[in-house]
């Protein structure tokens, strides 16, 4: 067993595959190839019995390049990781960090491969995958994958996604997690405790309660509280990770609560009235209570205008000048 650890420090329990389940799928995978390579050959040869030596070359070159090299990455990339041999021992060629691979990493598997395993008869393979700890080939170490076993024999199958736990016990563990200071959980570690949860019901059980109990103490050791006894470790970090979600769910509808009191306190603000928005004739409306009849404040009258002038006197025939 090789415990695998991500850039993230997430420690993932895979089993590495070694030599002589790894030289079986190859045997697999080749003669597969070779059936097809040999019989597309005579089927062609029937086909087109006139070809000259060169144009059999050319042909023969061809089929060889696409069926030991072309199709091997193709089928690898496509089934990300599984040709038919792996299929049938139960390996897949996974990242160094243990995710999927992509078409770079079978292209320079599958160059490499060629090289080490075909045309130099497997010696390269061989020295490397014994010398290596991981039982990785020359191809693996420069695209930097692993080949890992998806079944493990004897696991007993998947394990459940979180065992259960007694409902009392945790409720009575309900207010230690509230009370839990997790300001000192660096980020590292709750990135660990998500991906361990994510990926529990693919490890075996023995692995995911060795990987479980090792999370648990190091978030102990940050929040100086140990796991309650009886407890299984994964759920105690299901538990924990779940009070951490709700923590930040309350302080993110705090914060949202406070933004719209105060989008409503500026929009809502009461008028300021003041003798400035009035006139120098005005005056602010007087409040009046219930049975009260409003008068309106009476005003300056404006200035009388001048009297017309006198009509003239009757008879005189003498008009006053305006």
């Amino acid at each position: 067993m090789s415990d695998l650890v991500t850039g993230e420090a997430v420690v993932l329990g895979l089993r590495t595959a070694k030599l002589p389940s790894r030289g079986l799928a190859v045997t697999l995978d080749l003669a597969v190839q070779v059936v097809g390579l040999v019989v597309t050959t005579l089927v062609l040869s029937l086909l087109a019995p006139d070809l000259d030596s060169a144009a059999v070359a050319a042909v023969t070159i061809g089929l060889t390049v696409l069926f030991l090299v072309a199709l091997p990455i193709m089928i690898e990339t496509l089934s990300r990781g599984r040709s038919l041999g792996k299929a049938a021992l139960g390996l897949r060629v996974v990242r160094s960090d243990g995710g999927p691979v992509r078409f770079r990493h079978s292209l320079v598997r599958g160059l490499v491969g060629f090289l080490e395993i075909i045309v130099l008869f497997g010696v390269p393979a061989v020295i490397c995958s014994v010398v290596s700890s991981e039982g990785k080939r020359l191809g693996d170490v420069f695209a930097g994958t692993l080949v890992v076993r998806e079944r493990v024999p004897g696991g007993g199958g998947a394990a459940a996604a979180l065992p259960p736990v007694n409902p009392q016990l945790l409720q009575a563990i309900g207010g230690e997690l509230v009370a839990l200071d997790l300001s000192a959980v660096p980020e590292p570690l709750w990135l660990a405790v998500r991906q361990f949860l994510g990926r529990i019901g693919d490890l075996d059980q023995a692995v995911a309660h060795r990987m479980s109990a090792r999370l648990a103490d190091d978030l102990a050791a940050r929040t100086g509280h140990p796991v309650p006894y009886g407890v299984h470790p994964a759920a105690y970090l299901g538990a924990v990770l779940t009070e951490r979600q709700r923590r930040e769910w309350t302080r993110a509808q705090g914060y949202a609560f406070q933004q719209q009191a105060q989008a409503h306190g500026q929009q809502y603000a009461p008028q300021q009235y003041g003798p400035q928005q009035y006139g120098p004739q005005q005056h602010a409306p007087q409040p009046t209570g219930p049975g009260q009849q409003h008068h309106p404040v009476p005003t300056a009258a404006p200035s009388t205008p001048p009297a017309p002038p006198s009509p003239p006197a009757a008879g005189t025939g003498f008009a006053p000048p305006a």
